[in-house]
């Protein structure tokens, strides 16, 4: 079980908030196969200021996602504070404010990542976002901006401020701001946080592609939980999977050719819902790529996939691959 303020999931992990993928078509197929929280990707606070654009978000959650948490980022504690109110009265359930984005556009305007050089406004926003809002609120951070103690120096700072706020839960992505996603992950320095907060929920992220690393980190950290993202890409599949390790069962089997193909379909009209045809196309490509991992032509379906430029092209390359559609 897992803890985030008054909200209880029944398995230590849920998907992380991934920009430009966990839109409502990624939340609902994790939804249906085990996720018991998903996220939106990272949102403009300043969105919600503008009430005829906020008004027409299609990423407002809807019942077939389950429960939904919304990832707001910006730099004025005033705006995140007035945004996640309007996010949570649309129906999102948990707001998770990101101090982790390593985008060279996002950290030029002082948001994301770069409030890891700015522990003052970090801890503004914290309590400001947390006053506004009933619902449970955590934090995605990295481990500091870069890896000089000055910035590991801040980095704790906000880890200290945070949970003298009352946050929630502080996700902790094992790399610097500055290291993007190179290299992997320290889950050490994660483990060092849970260990100096030892009453605070410590949510672990980085490197989660199967279902044995998720629960052998969870087991081995000394974590609360962890949240799972690049795994999930094109692999709904992770979470039941993961369920049945931690409950001490057999992994099932992966699935086989056909239901891989029927939930890619499924994910694709979902897209296609909001999109025009070339639009989602080219936007779904980046998930096709993810579904054909665990093809045992891999190399040859994503030419395939890649190469399609109408929903006639993805559907034959599909039927060809996957027998359906």
């Amino acid at each position: 079980m897992l803890k985030l303020g008054n909200i209880s999931l029944d398995v230590p992990f849920y998907q992380a908030p991934l920009s430009g993928y966990t839109d409502r078509a990624m939340r609902v197929l994790a939804h249906k196969y085990g996720a018991p929280l998903t996220y939106t990707g990272v949102i403009l606070a300043k969105i919600a200021l503008h009430k005829k654009a906020f008004n027409r978000l299609y990423f407002q959650p809807t019942v077939d996602e389950g429960l939904v948490g919304a990832q707001i980022l910006g730099e004025d504690p005033d705006i995140m504070a007035k945004a996640a109110a309007a996010f949570v009265n649309v129906g999102f359930g948990l707001i998770d404010l990101n101090f982790a984005c390593p985008a060279p556009k996002v950290l030029r305007r002082h948001s994301g990542g770069y409030l890891l050089k700015e522990p003052e406004t970090a801890i503004k926003i914290i309590r400001s976002v947390r006053n506004s809002v009933s619902c449970p609120v955590t934090i995605k951070l990295r481990a500091g901006f870069d890896k000089s103690q000055e910035s590991m120096d801040k980095f704790w700072q906000i880890c200290q401020g945070a949970v003298a706020e009352g946050i929630d839960a502080l996700i902790v992505h094992g790399r610097s701001v500055k290291e993007l996603y190179r290299d992997k992950g320290d889950w050490e320095i994660i483990s060092e946080v849970k260990h100096r907060f030892p009453q605070a929920t410590i949510i672990g992220s980085g490197d989660l592609m199967d279902a044995e690393t998720i629960v052998k980190r969870i087991k081995t950290c000394g974590l609360d939980g962890v949240i799972i993202a690049r795994g999930a890409i094109g692999n709904p599949w992770i979470f039941n999977e993961t369920r049945a390790l931690w409950d001490g069962r057999p992994k099932p089997e992966r699935p086989d050719l056909t239901e891989q193909g029927e939930v890619f379909l499924t994910h694709y009209e979902m897209i296609a819902e909001t999109r025009s045809m070339l639009k989602s196309i080219r936007y779904f490509r980046k998930f096709s790529v993810g579904y054909c991992r665990h093809h045992p032509q891999r190399k040859m379906i994503q030419a395939d996939l890649i190469a399609a430029r109408s929903r006639d092209d993805l559907y034959t390359a599909v039927k060809k691959w996957f027998g359906v559609g």
